[in-house]
């Protein structure tokens, strides 16, 4: 078997690996929850590749992804639950709904119009899910009322910055960005508590209010807090990595550096950037 760029030769491997008598023993014995954390993790290296500007990895990456999405489907289809055709009909006929600007007659000419009528679009689409969920005899709590739109299949962060722009909506929120660092400092001060106070679990919700906090001023500020966390995750691999290559030049190891060589050298790859 040969590459292509026709879609059908991937939708052809993957049915080839998973064939129960000659497939891949790795791919046959997989399922939709343990090829999830694979498909977290490839959109992860996706957005990875964006940030570092390679368009090589990139396609790589998306590649990869789109793998993702047919093993999923591939699956689905094996237990007769729908196939990779019904998933590409299922976002092309969502796609063709929600731009009847281009699709079909609208009046929406402008970004916000543009907007306004995606939100009424989706709206009613999450009415009909609702009834065909009831229609099964499937309940699932967190997907009702106002916030049940936000998935809790995101991220933490960004679940987090999901409920805040949904509740802001109908006038849930601070003002400013003043009072959200007063409450920072309050649930610091929490925080601090319950360290003092040695409960763990108490430990654990302080720290959830105080995170929760955080990306709220992120959101005020226009600092999207999943990429703000981003970037200091790579100034922190940027700065230990001069710590390690400054050690190894001096022929010294990570493990045998004291904390303050460390830290001195820390101080070091900070006054380089700046």
């Amino acid at each position: 078997m040969e590459a292509s760029k026709d879609i059908s030769r991937l939708i052809e491997i993957m049915a080839a690996l998973r064939d129960p008598d000659t497939g891949c023993p790795w791919d046959i014995e997989q399922s939709f929850e343990t090829i999830k954390p694979y498909t977290i993790e490839e959109a992860y290296e996706v957005a990875d590749a964006i940030e570092r500007n390679d368009p090589d990895d990139l396609c790589e990456e998306l590649g990869d992804l789109l793998l993702q999405v047919v093993f999923h489907a591939r699956i689905a289809e094996e237990a007769k639950l729908f196939s990779f055709g019904d998933v590409v009909e299922a976002i092309t006929r969502k796609m063709i709904r929600r731009h009847p600007h281009v699709f079909a007659r609208s009046d929406a000419d402008t970004p916000e119009a543009v907007k306004a009528q995606w939100s009424e679009i989706k709206a009613v689409e999450k009415a009909e899910r609702a009834a065909r969920r009831t229609a099964r005899g499937v309940t699932e709590d967190f997907k009702a009322g106002y916030l049940g739109d936000v998935q809790r299949s995101f991220p933490a962060l960004t679940e987090a910055l999901k409920l805040q722009e949904r509740a802001a909506k109908v006038g849930f929120d601070w003002s400013d960005a003043e009072p959200i660092l007063d409450k920072i400092e309050e649930e610091i001060g929490e925080l601090r508590e319950a360290l003092a106070a040695g409960r763990r679990e108490k430990v654990a919700d302080e720290l959830g209010d105080l995170i929760f906090a955080l990306v709220n001023i992120g959101r005020h500020v226009g600092s999207e807090p999943e990429q703000a966390l981003r970037g200091t995750n790579t100034k922190f691999r940027r700065r230990f990595g001069f710590i390690e290559n400054s050690l190894k030049a001096s022929s010294q190891t990570l493990e045998g550096a004291s904390l303050e060589q460390m830290e001195e050298l820390w101080q070091a790859a900070k006054a380089t950037e700046r």
